[in-house]
């Protein structure tokens, strides 16, 4: 027998041990494999966009196709009404950005997109930030995403502020700095070359950032070695809304 404190106590932690056994059990049974943390990549029998099942070329040459369109202005007709019931179980999307927070730039429309098509991650000057890096391992270890495309922009503000930090030893009020404090070792890794300083540091960011992610987690990285995910930088084009994609 157990007096009242001490049986309110261990019922807490049956529940609390009981609730732990059961999320690990659900992460079980909808896994085909673990990933680095314990966390699992989700295999589901049938997904609710089956045409998102793609590997890391197919889903790559899938978002070069869409920004043709965009460009050529022969965007799709999508249907946002009967998609709805379909994204209501769950999501499984063909590949994630990490893109600027510049209104100019919107993902879904640069690449012909429908809801559930992209897992989109934002932050101005398009830099993987510990936030960034966990909403794409998340996008990697449970939604088994087979592409990142770090997504850059021409006349970006956060990396021309970067630019003048670096150059002309501009300062920034707030929490602005931690933005250009970011940015600016890509500045500084270009700041001799010829050419528009701008859009030399705009490319090297996103070319830093491909090589970040999996530099920085092993859930990204090992899903890249395996051959299951593919990184690849862009830079979209304002005029045009064309997107160069970086070897």
């Amino acid at each position: 027998m157990c007096d009242s404190k001490s049986c309110a106590h261990a019922a807490a932690s049956s529940r609390r041990s009981f609730l732990r056994s059961s999320l690990a059990t659900a992460l079980a049974v909808a896994a085909g494999g673990a990933l680095p943390g314990g966390l699992a990549m989700a295999r589901t029998a049938s997904p609710p966009k089956p045409q998102n099942v793609l590997d890391p070329d197919a889903a790559l040459a899938r978002l070069a196709e869409g920004n043709e369109r965009y460009v050529s202005g022969t965007a799709l007709r999508h249907d946002f009404v009967h998609e709805r019931p379909v994204l209501t179980g769950g999501q499984n999307p063909y590949a994630a950005v990490l893109g600027c927070a510049d209104s100019r730039i919107v993902p879904e429309y640069t690449f012909d997109c429908a809801r559930g098509d992209l897992f989109v991650a934002r932050v101005a000057g398009n830099f993987a930030n510990d936030d960034m890096l966990g909403s794409l391992e998340y996008a990697v270890a449970v939604l088994g995403v087979p592409l990142i495309l770090v997504l850059g922009h021409e006349k970006c503000g956060a990396v021309d502020a970067a630019v003048k930090a670096v150059t002309q030893s501009a300062q920034y009020p707030g929490r602005i700095p931690s933005l250009v404090s970011a940015i600016a070792p890509s500045v500084e890794k270009v700041r001799g070359a010829a050419g528009n300083l701008l859009e030399a540091a705009t490319a090297q960011n996103v070319r830093d950032n491909v090589a970040a992610l999996a530099g920085r987690s092993a859930i990204i990285r090992d899903a890249a070695q395996a051959g299951k995910l593919r990184i690849a930088g862009g830079v979209y084009h304002l005029a045009t809304g064309r997107v160069e994609f970086l070897s």
